[in-house]
């Protein structure tokens, strides 16, 4: 089994992402540091643009993640819906 992770900002503007991303990966694990938020989740993370939008309030577009985007590890796997990490065997 692998490890993907994304690491964000830590700052208002990405609670509401880290918590719609906890919601669609239940098996994630979420490290909170000073600066930065990591979340770990063993060979597949995805992240969904509709939970975000439940979460804050208002439409959102998958490219903003980039603005406080700091890492990720995994295969890439993007279209205008979701962005998946994942690991192939």
């Amino acid at each position: 089994m692998s490890t993907v992770f994304i690491a964000l900002q830590a700052n208002e503007d990405t609670r509401p992402i880290i918590e719609a991303i906890e919601i669609d990966n239940p098996h994630a694990v979420v490290n909170r540091e000073p600066a930065m938020v990591k979340i770990d989740a063993p060979n597949r993370l995805v992240i969904r643009k509709d939970t975000i939008e439940e979460q804050i309030g208002r439409r959102y577009d998958l490219q903003e993640l980039q603005i406080n985007l700091i890492t990720l590890s995994g295969n890439v796997d993007e279209d205008d819906d979701t962005l998946t990490l994942t690991w192939d065997n």
